[in-house]
């Protein structure tokens, strides 16, 4: 078998974005510069097909992007891209005050809920196959029966709320509360 060569290739840029945003109506400046800095790596990160596609863009480059609006992005950021098998990732170089807390506080909750994780896997005790065999027989069985026993109530629910309709109605059409009230015509 022939072994997959997994190149990588980091690289420093300062992309100019003034130039490309300046092309576009004032209500597509941030669109733009998003693409701009896709097709600047395009080219310097040796894409050959040129596709946009394999252009991943950062979490917090975009929200450094789109901090101003839509109208205003910056007019040139320094970033960090990344081209393993093909797929260039691209960061921030360096990260803004508010977005180096938040990327923390994102980082925080994420090893909480491994550290949750970790412990449900240790609190199960490990079954033999046999074991899990007969339990999950079991449960297939008291799902078959709770179906079941859902079906049945329901079935008397209908019954019952049939008879009650039937005892409401029972033929007769039952007239309106009270009556219209008669307007008074001259000639009365």
């Amino acid at each position: 078998m022939a072994e997959i060569k997994t190149e990588k290739i980091e690289r420093e840029y300062t992309i100019p974005l003034r130039r490309e945003i300046h092309k576009v109506a004032r209500y597509r400046k941030t669109e733009k510069a998003i693409k701009a800095i896709k097709e600047f790596l395009v080219r310097h990160m040796k894409i050959y097909d040129r596709d946009l596609k394999k252009i991943k863009i950062d979490q917090y480059l975009n929200e450094e992007m789109w901090h101003r609006g839509i109208r205003n992005p910056p007019t040139k950021v320094k970033v960090r891209a990344i081209k393993e098998n093909g797929i260039v990732r691209v960061e921030l170089v360096e990260l803004p005050n508010k977005l180096k807390f938040k990327k923390a506080r994102e980082e925080k909750i994420e090893e909480k809920s491994r550290e949750k994780k970790k412990k449900r896997t240790e609190e199960k005790p490990v079954s033999t196959a046999e074991e899990t065999k007969l339990e999950t027989e079991e449960q297939k069985k008291e799902k078959d029966e709770k179906k079941a026993s859902a079906v049945e109530a329901g079935q008397k629910m209908a019954e019952q709320q049939h008879k009650q309709e039937k005892h409401l109605i029972s033929g007769k059409q039952k007239g309106p509360k009270r009556q219209r009230e008669r307007r008074m015509t001259s000639a009365e």
